[in-house]
């Protein structure tokens, strides 16, 4: 035993902080592949990364295995990280990956980098076409998963942006939403609510929880008002006066001398209690966010509502879209067609859109269950409103949007550029709206030229639709 210890302090002092950590990472991973499931012969494996995914498809794949055990279906959930790296290695490797594979939009983009021909998830286009799905699935819905025209994965889900307000601090004041068409009409109607009535100098609350740093939210303001990061064949397309104006208005509203927005975080204890104290009326909202609200600050059930987001100008789109998954095939899979068939049993089944909505407040995107009235339930959380109907009443008018493995790359980019014109409005606090849309554009142009640099080396993605 001396001798033992001995030699594990001799190893420990031998060893960097480095060392320890690739030590500590590789004992982790191995603790991992040991808890999976063991595989059976003739299983379809599906990999994802989330744990409410896994919960909800669990009861509906052990049913559909006992109905069909030669097409039995074995679940395998990784965080994140690790899936995107065990994926990307059979990819690049052309080793086998996952039969199925479930992945986020964030991650997608990374298996389009190279030519068609080395994309390692199985083209769908004449499955899908085949079986009639482009009729039966929400159309904007396919654009995340589409590369170069072709579509490579299942939508999940649909996930359109409302806007969550404090129903009963806006009530009591005697506010009525429903003259709020545009962005301008929030900000008119609801400029009662920041009235300083204790004297402290500050509003009572702001209108708005956004900040610069918020590059999603940003985004998906962007994509609302008819912009976004990459035009429809993959270029990029960021150094847009849509985008300069967007990112103008945001920034004004955080920093300018009437500002009506301020920090309030998503997914930590602080700016939950900033929700519940009613530091901001109202937030961006996915259908996703209901659940992470309800879980999360039950404080506030039956204190919150929902209503379509202001539009950027009268008559236009009353919502956005956040966030995204897919199911795709590995075109490795020596089961392409028993796989095909079972991505379609699972992601296209009426049990899997009650539990999608139900247990995280996801509207399917086959638009054969819209009429379902599990939709027209009223929502205690959400005061009585029937939120599933007014989600699903957006859900064809979502933006389209398109994956790119440079997309993670330009949403840091722009946070950096939404940091430097609201550090330039505080800077200038005589500033206006059309100064500030000067220097977004001069920062989108400086930054759209760095991040072209890095795709005009890749002679894959040139002109790719």
């Amino acid at each position: 035993m001396t001798h033992r210890m001995g030699t594990l302090s001799l190893l420990g002092s031998a060893l960097s902080p480095g060392a320890w950590v690739l030590l500590v990472l590789a004992l982790g991973s191995t603790l991992i592949i040991l808890r999976q499931p063991e595989p059976r012969a003739g299983d379809i494996e599906m990999w994802t990364f989330a744990r409410v995914h896994a919960e909800m498809y669990a009861p509906i794949l052990e049913r559909a295995n006992a109905d069909r055990p030669e097409r039995a279906v074995r679940l395998v959930q990784f965080s994140l990280p690790v899936l995107e790296r065990r994926m990307l290695s059979a990819f690049l490797s052309g080793t086998p990956a996952a039969d199925l594979l479930e992945v986020e939009r964030a991650l997608v983009g990374r298996a389009f980098l190279g030519p068609p021909e080395l994309i390692g998830f199985q083209d769908l286009t004449e499955r899908i076409d085949r079986d009639g799905l482009r009729e039966s699935i929400n159309p904007p819905s396919f654009s995340p998963w589409m590369n170069r025209r072709r579509i490579y994965g299942l939508p999940h889900d649909v996930h359109p942006v409302m806007l969550g307000y404090r129903s009963d601090i806006v009530e009591a004041a005697g506010i009525d939403v429903s003259q709020i068409e545009t962005w301008d009409d929030f900000i008119r109607v609801m400029a009662p609510l920041m009235r300083d009535a204790d004297g402290d100098g500050e509003p009572d609350h702001y209108l708005l929880g956004i900040w610069e740093t918020d590059a999603p939210k940003l985004e998906s303001l962007m994509l609302q008002a008819g912009g976004g990061y990459f035009a429809e064949d993959g270029s990029l397309a960021l150094a847009t006066e849509t985008n300069a104006r967007v990112l103008a208005t945001v920034i004004d509203w955080i920093t300018g001398p009437d500002r009506i927005a301020d920090d309030v975080p998503d997914f930590t204890g602080s700016g939950n209690q900033l929700k519940v104290d009613g530091h901001a009326i109202a937030y961006l909202m996915p259908d996703w966010m209901c659940a992470i609200w309800r879980i999360e600050i039950p404080q506030l059930r039956g204190k919150v509502k929902v209503m379509p987001l202001p539009a950027w100008e009268r008559g236009g789109r009353r919502t956005s879209v956040w966030g995204g998954t897919m199911l795709g095939l590995s075109r490795n899979s020596p089961r392409l067609d028993d796989a095909w068939e079972a991505a379609k049993e699972l992601y296209l089944s009426r049990e899997l859109a009650h539990a999608a909505y139900r247990g995280s407040d996801l509207i399917s995107p086959v638009t054969d269950f819209w009429s379902d009235p599990i939709y027209d339930e009223p929502d205690p959380y959400f005061s009585g409103q029937p939120k599933g109907r007014m989600y699903i009443d957006l859900a064809p008018d979502i933006p389209r949007r398109v994956s790119s493995p440079y997309h993670p790359m330009v949403e840091q980019r722009l946070r950096e550029v939404a940091v430097a014109v609201a550090r330039y409005a505080r800077s200038n606090p005589s500033a206006s709206r059309a100064d500030l849309e000067t220097i977004a554009m001069q920062e989108l142009r400086r930054i759209e030229a760095d991040v072209q640099r890095w795709m005009d080396r890749n002679a894959f993605l040139g002109g790719a639709d």
